[in-house]
């Protein structure tokens, strides 16, 4: 495949298995094919630019093709390079290693050239532009891939906007120096915690170079959507919010999303919201309200009927526009739900975190109108004002299902023998002999895809 000779190659290449490490050579002569085959004999031996950008001319931008070659180009391969510039084989292969199984350590180098910093530092802004250029491509590349899951871009919230808000959310994870400046250290820190720039690294450079590997498929960013009704909603969600709320929600939250409410299809009708929303297992809650900011929560437990809060510490508020946050139970107080609606002694609404008459979020029963009250947090969640007033008009509110609802977990849970809920006496009876002949009388597991 190139007798690739260097000590830093082949030691890159063992993170590969053994039938995966010609996969990683053979891009670079993959990718030499889709140039121009008027090529010169002494130039056959690196890569120019013009080759990634037909493999990656529809997944990516040009200043995103070009970061990308630069930090190929930033390489040390341990080898002399070929003269006259372009990209070798060997920097390649060490590039590929590094963006799609390398450590923080590693990553960080590659990210300070495709941010277009020195060897030294870089700074936040580069970062947020370098960002604003990886999330646009990620988003390119899932519709290009056909990998939507059955998301509408098209019927969907204004996804360059989401693009700005998710590249701002993620810079704000760095922790700059007073000049607001990054050094190798502060990069290595920041992409060990946040793990959606190596993921999303990943998939870019796995996507957009053809590299196939069967022992790690490329990420998958979105839940499914279960049977939106499109043609007649205008989703609050955008793709990159999509992605970003759905790295937030707790471990084992992979079930289809399914809309619940949108006042766009169910109208402004506090009776309707709850009717849809009750009993239906975990929600997320956008509001957006008539100054344009965009705010909601995560519901861990089924929406109930009563003047008492419920829920659990891994509800959360959080925030889209004007910026993207997640804001987490502080432990202060157990407010995280609340759901009440007919009672004369007790508020009538929906609300998350805070107190009666002080939610972090609440919709009033009255439909149209709610507040956000946190001065300066709400106790719960520690959140700000997530709304433009504090008492604010509702502009939209959308429920989506974000769980298994309650009538599936049942019909799961009939589905199960008693060998299922308890393995000891499964495994005294294979250890005695005995044939477990309910396992071959089972219905096969159908797929919710």
């Amino acid at each position: 495949m190139g007798n690739t000779e260097s000590a830093v190659v082949q030691k890159r290449l063992v993170r590969f298995r053994p039938d995966e490490r010609p996969v990683i050579e053979g891009v670079f002569d993959s990718l030499q094919s889709t140039s121009s085959s008027s090529v010169p004999p002494e130039k056959a031996k690196v890569l120019h630019i013009d080759a990634l950008k037909i493999t990656m001319g529809k997944m990516a931008s040009d200043s995103m093709i070009m970061r990308v070659f630069e930090g190929i180009c930033s390489i040390d391969p341990g080898v002399l390079l070929p003269p006259g510039g372009g990209v070798s084989r060997e920097q390649l292969v060490i590039f590929l290693a590094d963006a799609l199984r390398g450590t923080a350590e590693e990553r960080a180098p590659l990210v300070m050239a495709m941010a277009h910093g020195t060897k030294t530092t870089v700074t936040a802004d580069q970062i947020r532009e370098f960002l604003e250029d990886l999330v646009s491509a990620v988003v390119q590349t899932l519709t290009h891939r056909g990998r939507l899951r059955g998301w509408r871009p098209d019927r969907m919230g204004h996804g360059a906007q989401g693009v700005t808000l998710l590249a701002e959310q993620l810079c704000s994870e760095l922790k700059t120096s007073d000049q607001n400046m990054c050094d190798v250290a502060c990069l290595e820190d920041w992409l060990f915690r946040v793990s959606g720039v190596s993921t999303f690294l990943e998939l870019l450079i796995g996507e957009g170079l053809n590299v196939g590997l069967t022992s790690r498929p490329p990420p998958t960013l979105l839940p499914q959507c279960r049977a939106a009704p499109w043609t007649e909603l205008r989703c609050v969600l955008d793709i990159p919010l999509l992605m970003f709320l759905t790295s937030q929600l707790p471990a084992g939250h992979t079930a289809p999303w399914r809309l619940l409410f949108s006042t766009d299809l169910h109208g402004e009708s506090f009776t309707r919201l709850v009717g849809n929303c009750k009993n239906r297992g975990s929600t997320v809650l956008l509001v957006k309200d008539t100054k344009g900011h965009i705010f909601g929560g995560f519901a861990s437990h089924n929406w109930e009927i009563k003047p008492q809060f419920q829920g659990d510490s891994r509800c959360f508020l959080f925030s889209v526009s004007p910026s993207m946050r997640v804001y987490t139970c502080t432990g202060y107080n157990q407010h995280y739900m609340y759901l009440n609606q007919g009672q004369q002694t007790m508020p009538n609404g929906l609300g998350m975190g805070g107190q009666h008459g002080y939610f972090g979020l609440w919709l009033d029963s009255d439909f149209g109108h709610g507040h956000s009250r946190a001065r300066p947090r709400c106790t719960t969640y520690g959140s700000p004002q997530l709304s433009g007033d504090e008492d604010f008009t509702v502009d939209t509110v959308e429920v989506w299902g974000v769980g298994v609802p309650p009538e599936e977990q049942e019909q799961d849970e009939n589905k199960k023998s008693v060998l299922d809920t308890d393995l000891e006496v499964q495994a005294i009876m294979e250890m005695t002999g005995k044939t477990l002949h309910s396992q071959g009388l089972r219905e096969p597991q159908e797929d919710d895809e």
